[in-house]
């Protein structure tokens, strides 16, 4: 049995999921959204978002992470602001001793709905079905649990490649 933590960085809206893989089986255990109003300052954002993942952590015992890996945009500061949500995640995850892994977009869409040029939609209606959600995830959760369910699907590349975490 492993539990993946997927968490899709953001500075107003982190969605992150955890599934729980048995076998070729994948069951939905929790997600949420870390939402942070435009008018907090940037700095007590990544205070919450940080606080929130350990948190997480802390209550469903993850056995990796899987964060969405660095995507190119063409506004510097926002790239800054993602760089820095993606570091407090990917420090609160290693300080509780946590391998991370990182995805890219397009993957964790392929791997949830076999095209990496999915809309949100597709996205979140396909991790509905794969987890047996009652209710469709939000976009920002629906990309968390794909990261996650992305990763599960991973696990054999990484047993024969030995891929090195993050």
């Amino acid at each position: 049995m492993m539990r993946i933590l997927g968490v899709d960085p953001s500075l107003r809206s982190t969605g992150y999921g955890v599934i729980e893989v048995t076998g070729n089986s994948l069951t939905f255990v929790v997600a949420g959204e870390i939402r942070n109003p435009a008018a907090l300052r940037a700095s007590l954002c990544l205070v919450k978002i940080g606080s929130t993942i350990t948190e997480v952590i802390h209550q469903t015992q993850p056995t990796v992470v899987a964060i969405e890996g660095l995507v190119y945009v063409q506004n510097t500061q926002v790239a800054f602001t993602l760089g820095q949500v993606r570091g407090v995640i990917i420090a609160s995850a290693a300080q509780a001793g946590l391998e991370i892994f990182e995805y890219a977009p397009r993957k964790a869409k392929q791997a949830v709905t076999g095209s990496g040029g999915s809309g949100k939609s597709q996205v979140a209606h396909m991790v509905k079905a794969l987890l047996g959600m009652s209710t469709l995830p939000t976009p920002d959760v629906a990309d968390a649990l794909a990261l996650a369910i992305t990763h599960a699907q991973s696990c054999q590349a990484f047993v024969l490649n030995r891929s090195k975490p993050i």
